[in-house]
Order: C-alpha cells, then sequence, then structure tokens
C-alpha cells in the first residue's frame, strides 16, 4: 500500500506535463500560451488562484504577466521588486518557497488583495532554466494539513522549467528582432548620411525620404524623373545620384531643356553633321554623345517638343541615335535622369507629352518637396546661404536676428529655396554689422502680418522694426529677464515694459 500511495499521483503528474509541454508550443505569442497552461495547472491541482509573474531586466520590475483566478484589476498594477514579497524573494534566490497557511506570513504581501488567511496555503516557485530565472509561478490552494505540499512543488518546478523554456525562446525572438531592427535603422542612418550630398541642406522627415530614395537608386542605371516645384533644388537631387553611383568619374552632362529654341533642340541634345543645315561649317557632337558613360540630366523634360520627344524615346529604348543631316547609327551608354515642374501625367491625358516617353522616363520617381513642406529646414539652409555670402563678399555678418527668423518662418517661399538664397544673399550686401535685421529683408518678406501695420519704407515702420529686433535679441540673451534686458539696452525696466507691451513681445518666450 506504501508503494501504491508514493506512486498514485505519477499518471496524473506525467498527463499535466504533458499536456503543459503541447500548450506551450502552440504559439509565438506569450500570452497566447501561458493562459491556457496557467489554467492547466489549476484543473490539475485543485487551484484556488495562481499568477505567473515575469521580471523585466531593464527596469527590474516585476509584473503579472496572466492570472488564473483573479481579476484583471487585482492584477494590472502589482508590481514587485527583487526581493520584495514572496514573489520577489524566490525571483531573486532562484529557490522555492511555501506557506502553509498565509495569515501566518509577514513576507506574503497580497498585493493582490484577495486576503490573509489560515484556510490557504500558498506556493511560489521560480520560472527557471540553467542558471536564468525569468520570473515566479505562485499558486494557493485550500489549506489541508494531510496534503503533501512538497509534492505539489516538485510539480510546480517542472511546470516552471517548462515555462521558462518558452519564455526564453520568445524572448530570443524578441531580442534578435529588436537587435535586427536597431541594425537596420543603423544602416539607413548610414545611408542617410551617405548620400546626402554636400550641397543638399537639410535634416527634415520630407528631405530624409528623398535622401532615401537617392540611396536606393543611385546604385543603378535607372531612369529617373524628379519632380517638383520651380527653385527646389531638382538639379542637386539629379547631381547626388550621378555622384554617387558606378558613373560617378564619367560625364555628368546637363540640358535646360526650357531655354533650347526648337530650331536647335535636335542639334543640341544629338548633334549634327557638316553642312546639316545653314551655319552648320563643322560636325558637332551633341549632348546625348558627350554623355557616353556618363549621365545626361533633362532639366524641364515637358518642354521638349513632341517631334523630338520620338527621337528621345529611341535612345532610352535602344541606346541609339542619329546626328542631324547623319545617316551614321550611334550608340550611346548613357543614364537618364529628368526633372520637370510639370505634371506630365495630364500633359500626356491632354495630348501634350507622349504617354509611352513619360513612362520609360518615369521608371523611378523622385518628389522634391517645396519649401513651405520642409519649415524646420528653412533656419538651416538660411545659415548655410549666409556663410556662404558672408563668405563670397568679405562680410562680417555672421547670424539672423530673431526677428528674421520669424519672417523666415512665416514666409510661404512661392520661389522656393531659390528664393531663399537670393533674400539672404541681398541681405548680407545690405547689412552693416555682425547681424541681420528685418529691414535687411526684401520687400516681400516685409507684410503687415509679420513686422506691423505701417507700409514698408516709411520711417516709423523702419524704426519700430528695429526697436522690435533689438528688444527680441535683449531678451533672449536675457532668457526673458526684462529687468536685465534693460541693462543691456542701457534703459529701465519701466521704458523696456512699456516696448514690450507695444509690440506684443511675451518674455516667457525666451525665459529657460
Amino acid at each position: 500500500m506504501g508503494w501504491l500511495a508514493v506512486h498514485s499521483r505519477e499518471p496524473t503528474e506525467l498527463e499535466l506535463l504533458y499536456r503543459l509541454s503541447q500548450t506551450l508550443g502552440e504559439s509565438l505569442e506569450l500570452r497566447d500560451v501561458t493562459q491556457p497552461a496557467l489554467s492547466t495547472l489549476a484543473e490539475h491541482l485543485n487551484l484556488k488562484h495562481g499568477t505567473i509573474t515575469l521580471l523585466n531586466r531593464k527596469t527590474g520590475d516585476i509584473h503579472i504577466e496572466v492570472a488564473h483566478g483573479l481579476t484583471g484589476q487585482q492584477t494590472s498594477q502589482v508590481r514587485y521588486r527583487l526581493g520584495e514579497g514572496v514573489t520577489g524573494k524566490v525571483i531573486e534566490t532562484g529557490e522555492p518557497e511555501v506557506i502553509p497557511k498565509t495569515i501566518e506570513s509577514e513576507t506574503f504581501l497580497d498585493r493582490t488583495q484577495r486576503g490573509k488567511s489560515a484556510e490557504v496555503s500558498f506556493l511560489c516557485v521560480p520560472i527557471r532554466t540553467g542558471n536564468e530565472t525569468y520570473g515566479a509561478l505562485s499558486v494557493d490552494r485550500a489549506y489541508d494539513p494531510d496534503h503533501d505540499l512538497n509534492g505539489d512543488v516538485r510539480v510546480l518546478l517542472i511546470a516552471g522549467s517548462l515555462i521558462a523554456q518558452a519564455v526564453k525562446l520568445r524572448r530570443t525572438a524578441e531580442e534578435e528582432k529588436e537587435q535586427l531592427e536597431e541594425e537596420n535603422e543603423r544602416l539607413r542612418a548610414q545611408l542617410r548620411d551617405r548620400f546626402r550630398p554636400n550641397n543638399i541642406v537639410g535634416n527634415s522627415h520630407e528631405m530624409q525620404e528623398v535622401y532615401d530614395q537617392i540611396a536606393t537608386v543611385s546604385g543603378s542605371n535607372t531612369s529617373v524623373l524628379i519632380t517638383g516645384e520651380t527653385g527646389t533644388g531638382k538639379e542637386l537631387v539629379a547631381q547626388a545620384i550621378h555622384y554617387n553611383s558606378a558613373r560617378a568619374t564619367k560625364p555628368f552632362v546637363k540640358v535646360h531643356c526650357a531655354a533650347l529654341p526648337e530650331s536647335v533642340i535636335e542639334s543640341e541634345l544629338f548633334g549634327h553633321e557638316r553642312g546639316a543645315f545653314t551655319g552648320a561649317i563643322h560636325q558637332r557632337k551633341g549632348r546625348f554623345e558627350l554623355a557616353h558613360t556618363g549621365t545626361i540630366f533633362l532639366d524641364e523634360v515637358g518642354d521638349v517638343p513632341l517631334l523630338i520627344q520620338i527621337k528621345m524615346l529611341r535612345v532610352l529604348q535602344e541606346r541609339e541615335f542619329e546626328r542631324v543631316g547623319g545617316s551614321r547609327t550611334l550608340k550611346t551608354d548613357v543614364r537618364i535622369i529628368a526633372a520637370t515642374n510639370k505634371d506630365l501625367s495630364d500633359m500626356t491625358a491632354r495630348g501634350g507629352f507622349r504617354e509611352d516617353l513619360f513612362y520609360r522616363l518615369n521608371v523611378f520617381p523622385i518628389h522634391v518637396p517645396p519649401l513651405r513642406k520642409r519649415k524646420s529646414d528653412i533656419v538651416q539652409l538660411a545659415d548655410f546661404f549666409l556663410e556662404r555670402y558672408a563668405r563670397a563678399n568679405g562680410a562680417n555678418v555672421r547670424r539672423l536676428s530673431s526677428a528674421v527668423i520669424d519672417m523666415l518662418m512665416s514666409y510661404h517661399w512661392p520661389g522656393n529655396v531659390r528664393e531663399l538664397e537670393s533674400c539672404i544673399e541681398r541681405a548680407v550686401l545690405v547689412a552693416r554689422n555682425d547681424v541681420i535685421h528685418p529691414h535687411h529683408l526684401p520687400p516681400t518678406l516685409q507684410t503687415a502680418e509679420s513686422s506691423g501695420t505701417e507700409p514698408p519704407g516709411s520711417f516709423r515702420y523702419l524704426v519700430e522694426n528695429y526697436e522690435r529686433d533689438l528688444l527680441r535679441d535683449a531678451l533672449k540673451s536675457a532668457r526673458g529677464n526684462i529687468a536685465e534686458a534693460s541693462r543691456k539696452l542701457r534703459t529701465t525696466p519701466r521704458i523696456t515694459g512699456y516696448k514690450i507691451k507695444k509690440f506684443g513681445i511675451d518674455p516667457n518666450r525666451y525665459a529657460g
């Protein structure tokens, strides 16, 4: 009878452990397998409550992952630290704890508020594999002086080991995923830095997308169509693609299609033979021929006449052409990058641009955003142009005043980066000290909205703008302290306060 008593649990335990191992392998989501595993334990061991708590190695927090017989309100906010309570002690030491009666234990914290009782036994074992403890498996059951709690601990330790293996497997997968994401982000950052040319300025999200596209297409020979408003820097993008490609040491030939008269564009693109037309006294190579092994940049390709578009299509498809007045077919190895500020798809629908040529050019489209869509780049661009033109003109201009920055940020920039460059170049030329002030900016930026209601150019307008600018700079230097700003301006706080109120300046904006 003794032998039978010792081994009477074994079939049940074997069945339990088999079911646990099956359950824990059913899903890659940890919560999807631990909840049914805990329910299986509760069913076989006749448990009242149970929890699986896991340790967050980064924060040191121990939280309840899943629970049996407890509500979400009881478990959602429960946290332990290593060594705290029975659960924290088990995870810290890696050793199981048995409390026959919870009412007699000082270490049983009852964080889930189910109440201490002389009728409840509490068992807690580590979720552990090897030397790594991932958490704890804790259960409570009705107190029975004749029940073998050590037998339950043995079963729970095996169950904890099975759960630990499941936790380890999924955490390893999560860590590998995080490492892969970090590595991908690091590589993306390297690509952004590598493929950002020195003459393209801007760190906005919109420009980061452009840099990513440059990085993607540079290594190929794919045709690229760059779209965007006038003055956005489409040529700079074309240069970036060429100089980061395998053709970087080969010719980069630019053609401004809109600037070429229809009568000469064919000769410019494809060249001509001697005597091909009046004035053709010498043979001349065209741009496609000069760009052989390199890149040809067709700027404002939407202005190319339909007749020339047919010949251009042949170059894209067959990589061959004839000079004007010639019969010999010439081969060319050239990459084509085109740019336009027009809607070529709309022109195609209206018959103003050949559909087959559009699709040949539009293999890899890149859109350069207008400056008003990348306002976070405005100050960086302005500083870049300020430094360039100060150096070129031997000027002592060093910075933009706060008022100028406000005006630059509030302007809508219809001329995009090109307009901003011209604006800063002019300001550098007219400035007489080391700071650019609002009155140094072109009249187009001197709007009533940004700098007062007086008409631009009036004496009162210029004086008020100058006063406003001085006040802002003083407050900025004094971190919003009116008394200190007054000392810098060599005036009284009363006068400074009056001017601040008059111009609607908020000193708190400059504090901190």
